[in-house]
C-alpha cells in the first residue's frame, strides 16, 4: 500500500521531530552497558511476555494438557522462537522509530487502513477483558469458597484505579513483581507428580499425528499464544521511555527474557494439567474447571497454586490489555495520551480505558457461558493477530520511520515465515471454530 501526500508531509514532519534526541537522551549515550544494565532494564519486554500467559492461553493448555497428556511439550518449547521474533521486532520498532504500531499505521497509511488495524486489535481486546475478567473473578471465588460474582465489580474497579492513578513507571515495577506468581504453576506442576521421563520425552522428541485432534491442538496453542495485544503493548512500551538507540540490544535481551518466560510458564501448566487432568482422563474446557479438577486429583494444594497462578494471570494481562486498547484508539484519534499522565489530562485516553472495562463487566455479568467467550476470543484472535503482524513488519521494514534502522534481510525473512505460518494457522482454526461452533 501506498501513503498520500498528506500522510507522507505528515510523516516527515513527525520524523524531523523524533530525531531530535532530548537532552536526557544525549546524556545516557555516555552511559556504559555492563551485564548489571542488562539486569536493570528486564521489566517491559518481561511484563509483555508474561500478560501472553492471560487465562485464554491458560484455558487452552490446560485443554491440550488434558487431551494429549504430554505429548504436545515440544509443541509449547518451540514457541519461543516464534514469540521471540515477533516480540524482537516490535521492540525495534518502538525504540527506533520511538512509536506505537497504531501511530505508525495511522502515519503512513490512509484513515481507513488505521481502522483496519484499530478494529482487528479492538475486537480481540474487548473479548479477551471479558474472559479474563470471569476468570480472575472465579479464581478469586476458588481461593475464597465464594460466588465469583461478588469479585467481578471490585477487581474490575481494582485494576481500573490502579492503571489510572499508579502511572506508567509505578505500574511497571507492580506487575514486574507480580508476575513472579506465575510461577505458581511450576510449584502446581511438581505437586502433580508427573512422570518426568514422560514428560522429557514429549517435550524432546516430536511427536506428529496426522488427524483433526492433533491439528486443532496446533492450530488453538499458536492462535491463543501469538495476540496481536502482547506486540502491540510491546511497541508501546518502548515508545513510552523512548531510550536512545544505543540500548536496542539491551531491551532486545529483556524482549527475549519475557519471551523465555511466557514459554516456561506455558510448559508447567501443560504439565500441571497434564499429570492430573490428562493421566486420569479428566477433562476441563476453561482454566477455571483445571483449577477446580486438580483438587481431588492432586492434592488442595496444587489446585489452590493453580488459582493463584490463574488470578496473577488476570492480574498481569488485563492492565496491559485495557491500556493497550486506550492507547491504539487515542493514537488513531490522535488525543493526548500516556499512562504518565493524569486522567484530567488525557480524558479521553483515561475515558477509553474505562470503556474497555465496563464493556468486558457487562459481559461478565451476563453470565455468557465461559467457553463461549473462549470460542469468541480464538475467532477474532484468529482475525485479528496476522493483519496486526502485517502491519508491524511493514513498519519495521520503513527506513525513514525506522530512523535508519530497519530489520535486516534475515530478520525480515524470519518475521514473514512467521506471519504467513500464523495467517494460514488462523485461516484453518478460524475454518474449524465456525465448522464446529462453542
Amino acid at each position: 500500500m501506498s501513503t498520500t501526500p498528506g500522510s507522507r508531509t505528515k510523516a516527515s514532519s513527525f520524523l524531523s521531530g523524533i530525531q531530535n534526541r532530548s537532552p536526557r537522551a544525549q546524556k545516557s549515550r555516555a552511559w556504559p552497558i555492563t551485564w548489571r544494565t542488562y539486569l536493570r532494564a528486564v521489566g517491559p519486554g518481561l511484563i509483555a511476555g508474561a500478560s501472553d500467559t492471560d487465562p485464554t492461553t491458560v484455558a487452552t493448555l490446560a485443554v491440550i494438557g488434558a487431551g494429549t497428556v504430554y505429548g504436545m511439550g515440544w509443541c509449547v518449547l518451540l514457541l519461543f522462537p516464534l514469540i521471540g521474533v515477533i516480540q524482537s521486532i516490535a521492540t525495534r520498532v518502538g525504540v527506533a522509530g520511538r512509536l506505537d504500531l497504531q501511530e505508525a499505521v495511522s502515519m503512513m497509511y490512509r484513515p481507513a487502513v488505521g481502522r483496519l488495524l484499530l478494529g482487528s486489535i479492538l475486537a480481540v481486546n474487548i473479548v479477551t477483558i471479558a474472559a479474563d475478567l470471569e476468570a480472575g473473578s472465579t479464581a478469586l471465588g476458588l481461593l475464597t469458597g465464594q460466588d465469583w460474582r461478588w469479585f467481578a465489580a471490585p477487581l474490575s474497579l481494582v485494576l481500573l484505579a490502579a492503571v489510572m492513578l499508579l502511572g506508567y513507571h509505578v505500574l511497571q515495577r507492580a506487575l514486574k513483581y507480580l508476575l513472579l506468581i506465575l510461577l505458581a504453576y511450576a510449584a502446581a506442576a511438581v505437586l502433580a507428580h508427573p512422570d518426568w521421563a514422560a514428560v522429557a520425552r514429549g517435550s524432546l522428541i516430536p511427536h506428529v499425528h496426522w488427524n483433526k485432534t492433533f491439528l486443532f491442538d496446533l492450530l488453538s496453542l499458536i492462535g491463543t499464544t501469538a495476540t496481536s495485544y502482547v506486540y502491540v503493548w510491546q511497541t508501546i512500551s518502548q515508545s513510552e521511555e523512548k531510550v536512545p538507540w544505543h540500548w536496542h540490544r539491551v531491551r532486545q535481551f529483556d524482549a527475549l527474557a519475557g519471551s523465555l518466560f511466557a514459554t516456561v510458564v506455558f510448559w508447567f501448566i501443560l504439565i500441571a494439567t497434564g499429570a492430573t487432568l490428562g493421566v486420569h482422563g479428566l477433562n476441563a474446557d476453561t482454566a477455571q474447571e483445571a483449577a477446580q479438577s486438580l483438587r481431588p486429583v492432586a492434592g488442595a494444594w496444587a489446585g489452590e497454586l493453580f488459582g493463584l497462578g490463574l488470578l496473577a494471570s488476570a492480574l498481569v494481562a488485563l492492565p496491559v490489555i485495557t491500556a493497550t486498547t486506550a492507547y491504539v484508539t487515542g493514537a488513531h484519534l490522535n488525543w493526548r495520551r500516556g499512562l504518565s499522565l493524569r486522567p484530567r489530562e488525557a480524558p479521553k485516553f483515561f475515558a477509553a480505558m474505562a470503556a474497555s472495562v465496563l464493556v468486558g463487566l457487562a459481559a461478565t455479568y451476563a453470565e455468557i457461558p465461559p467457553i463461549r467467550l473462549l470460542y469468541w476470543a480464538g475467532v477474532v484472535g484468529a482475525i485479528g493477530t496476522p493483519v496486526g503482524l502485517v502491519f508491524l513488519l511493514r513498519t519495521a521494514s520503513h527506513r525513514e520511520l525506522m530512523d535508519g534502522h530497519a530489520i535486516g534481510p534475515r530478520t525480515k525473512a524470519a518475521g514473514w515465515a512467521i506471519t504467513v505460518l500464523i495467517t494460514a494457522v488462523s485461516a484453518l482454526g478460524l475454518y474449524q471454530l465456525v465448522l464446529t461452533g462453542p
